[in-house]
C-alpha cells in the first residue's frame, strides 16, 4: 500500500456559529467559503436550528460552556489563525464566546483576528437573536473585533440608524465604529438608491474605504453575509492586511452570487462551487 501523501498544512479558521439544516447560511455556508478560499475550517456550534429554503421553524441554543469548550480545545490543539462569528442567539453565549476568545488570543491586536458578523435575524425575517443579547454585542464582543460586517437591518437594531442613502450608510459605519471595534464595513445590499450595485463601505475610525460590486437580479443570496464574512476571515489568516482581505472577500462574494442557483421552493444559495468546478468538472 503507498504511503499517504502529506501536504502542507494550510491556514486554520474557526468558524462560532449556527448550523442551517438546509445548508445555505451559517457554518454550512463558513465551511464552503473556508475550502474554498483555502483554509482549513474549524467549528463551534452555538445554536441548531431547523431551517430550510423558506424559513426558521426552530432553534435549540447549545449551553455556554460546551460553546467555549470548543473554541478552546481547537485553539489549544490545532491553532488558530483567524476566527469568524455568525449567530449568537443570546447574551450568555456572547459573553461565553468573548471571554474565550480572551483566553486564546482571538481578537483585536492578538495573534488570530475576529471577524463579527453580528446576526440578529434571517433573510427570511425570522429572529435569530434574544433582544438583550445587543447590549453583550456592544459591550463586550465588538471592542475585541477585528472587523464587524452589519448588513443595514442589523446597523438598525445596533446603532437605532435607519440608512436609506449613502450619507446615512456613512454615518453608521462612524457610530458602530464608536462601539470599539478596530474596523467597520457597513454592506450596502439592502440599500434602496444602488438599484445598479451594491457599494460596502470600510471604516477604520479615520479613513473610509468605498467597495463597489454588481447587483445581481437574483432571489437566490442566502448565506451572503456569512460567505462573505467567512472569505474575508479567511484572507486575514492568510496574512493579509484588514482592507486587502476585505477587498479578497468582497471579489469572492460577487462570483458566489453570480453563481448562485435555486434551491427549494424559497430562497436559494450563494455558491462558493464555482472557485473549486475546474476539479470536479475534469474528474
Amino acid at each position: 500500500m503507498p504511503e499517504p501523501t502529506v501536504g502542507t498544512t494550510p491556514p486554520r479558521v474557526i468558524t462560532i456559529a449556527g448550523t442551517d439544516s438546509g445548508g445555505g447560511a451559517g457554518i454550512p455556508a463558513d465551511l464552503r467559503a473556508f475550502a474554498a478560499c483555502g483554509v482549513h475550517g474549524c467549528l463551534a456550534v452555538c445554536a441548531v436550528t431547523v431551517q430550510n429554503t423558506v424559513g426558521v421553524t426552530g432553534v435549540h441554543t447549545i449551553p455556554a460552556e460546551t460553546i467555549a469548550g470548543q473554541i478552546g480545545v481547537v485553539a489549544d490543539d490545532i491553532g488558530v489563525q483567524a476566527a469568524k462569528t455568525g449567530m449568537l442567539a443570546n447574551r450568555e453565549i456572547i459573553e461565553a464566546v468573548t471571554a474565550a476568545c480572551d483566553e486564546h488570543g482571538i481578537g483585536a491586536g492578538e495573534q488570530a483576528p475576529l471577524v463579527v458578523d453580528p446576526v440578529a435575524a434571517s433573510m427570511h425575517g425570522d429572529p435569530l437573536l434574544a433582544g438583550e443579547a445587543l447590549d453583550a454585542y456592544r459591550d463586550d464582543l465588538f471592542p475585541r473585533a477585528t472587523l464587524v460586517t452589519p448588513n443595514l437591518d442589523e446597523v438598525r437594531l445596533l446603532v437605532e440608524t435607519d440608512v436609506h442613502d449613502r450619507d446615512g450608510q456613512y454615518a453608521a459605519a462612524k457610530a458602530l465604529h464608536a462601539l470599539g471595534p478596530r474596523y467597520v464595513l457597513v454592506k450596502g445590499g439592502h440599500l434602496a438608491e444602488d438599484e445598479d450595485g451594491c457599494l460596502d463601505l470600510l471604516y477604520d475610525g479615520a479613513d473610509f474605504l468605498e467597495l463597489p460590486g454588481p447587483r445581481f437580479a437574483t432571489g437566490n443570496t442566502h448565506g451572503g453575509g456569512d460567505t462573505l464574512a467567512a472569505a474575508v476571515a479567511s484572507g486575514l489568516a492568510r496574512g493579509l492586511d484588514v482592507p486587502d482581505a476585505v477587498r479578497f472577500g468582497k471579489r469572492f462574494v460577487v462570483e458566489c452570487v453570480r453563481h448562485s442557483y435555486p434551491l427549494g421552493a424559497g430562497h436559494g444559495p450563494v455558491s462558493p462551487l464555482w472557485a473549486t468546478r475546474s476539479w470536479w468538472e475534469e474528474a
